[in-house]
């Protein structure tokens, strides 16, 4: 016997986003992602996931092994609570919990094009030049996130530059959804006939781009090598200290303009990370400290740092010493987020024909 489809229409606004568990999270994951996520909350429904599903694409050195995988996962949920994120109104949870998002991937596998999905930049980056040995899943990536918006039919995705194109993707793939079973909606009643939203990014101004502390051409990385790179979210306050002060500059003063700053990426990197944390404006910050030493200027940046990032640091290790209860965080917002994803599973599986209880 089937069961009979449950009408989502009209969309609820919702907005869904996640961050990969793999270690060594930082100040260019805090900044981009996390202190944004927390910022949507008060405006937004927010279903907020991390993606261990995704974290396994790459490599066994990667993604850390299970142990590694484990203490991520549960590094990236504090980081969430840390950074303010209340998970009692808001949902938050890992993503293998809730199994309807590799299944809507692998339909969302079979509707998507071949040549859709060679188009991603990303898979070119992470793949480099040895295509031949990437995973299957590092390909199919994108598909996956595309499944983990549209099983909640998430309306809003807050992304960075580099994920718009996955966006546009899921896009693609939702109104090709939509179009071809249009009759197949509109007879079971579901919608007029557009089953998924067509997920719109959230902008919420540009966001800080936060390169290594010891090269100002580099993005900041979890996996540099070196960890005077990065300013990672556990960091006490002496390390943050130390890393600043450690930070790479040039012989010349702090110039007192944004044109200044070209050609010195070492420098604007920093004057970048003052603003983020401080919600000044470059310009401001080099009027107040343009023409003196670096010394000065970074010794003002610890004070800044220490104060904005040691209570999330300190939080975070808080909550990692207590992983039973991260894991009933966990449990709880899976439970949750699989009440919105069953019944859309659910429906795309009577959409398609699939006999089921």
């Amino acid at each position: 016997m089937t069961s009979k489809p449950v009408s989502l229409s009209p969309y609820k606004p919702r907005v869904f986003s996640g961050v990969q568990p793999t270690g060594n999270l930082h100040l260019g994951n805090y900044l981009g992602a996390i202190k944004r996520f927390a910022e949507l909350q008060h405006a937004h429904d927010c279903i907020y996931c991390v993606v261990d599903l995704h974290a396994i694409t790459q490599g066994v050195e990667v993604w850390g092994g299970p142990e590694g995988l484990r203490r991520a996962t549960r590094e990236v949920t504090a980081a969430y609570i840390a950074a303010g994120i209340d998970t009692k109104k808001h949902i938050v949870f890992n993503q293998s919990q809730v199994v309807e998002h590799a299944e809507l991937a692998w339909i969302f596998n079979c509707i998507a094009r071949m040549g859709w999905a060679n188009r991603m930049t990303q898979f070119k980056e992470k793949a480099g030049k040895d295509r031949e040995n990437a995973s299957v899943g590092l390909f199919a990536y994108p598909m996956l996130m595309a499944a983990d918006i549209l099983v909640y039919r998430a309306t809003h995705v807050p992304v960075g530059d580099d994920q718009k194109q996955h966006l546009e993707l899921t896009r693609d793939i939702a109104q090709k959804f939509n179009f071809d079973f249009a009759d197949r909606i509109r007879e079971l009643g579901l919608s007029s006939g557009e089953y998924f939203p067509l997920p719109e990014p959230l902008i919420a101004g540009p966001a800080p781009r936060v390169m290594s502390l010891r090269d100002g051409s580099k993005k900041m990385s979890k996996s540099d090598p070196s960890d005077y790179s990065r300013l990672n979210l556990t960091d006490d306050a002496d390390a943050i200290a130390q890393k600043v002060r450690k930070a790479k500059t040039d012989p010349e003063p702090l110039p007192s303009e944004e044109a200044g700053l070209k050609g010195r990426p070492e420098a604007e990197n920093l004057v970048t990370i003052f603003a983020a944390l401080s919600g000044e404006a470059p310009a401001s910050i080099l009027q107040q400290y343009g023409g003196g030493q670096f010394s000065t200027f970074k010794n003002a940046l610890v004070e800044l740092a220490v104060a904005k990032l040691s209570p999330v640091g300190a939080e975070m290790r808080r909550l990692t010493a207590d992983p039973a209860m991260i894991d009933a965080v966990l449990a709880d917002g899976a439970e949750r987020a699989r009440a919105i994803a069953a019944p859309v599973m659910r429906d795309v599986r009577e959409i398609y024909g699939f006999i089921q209880e």
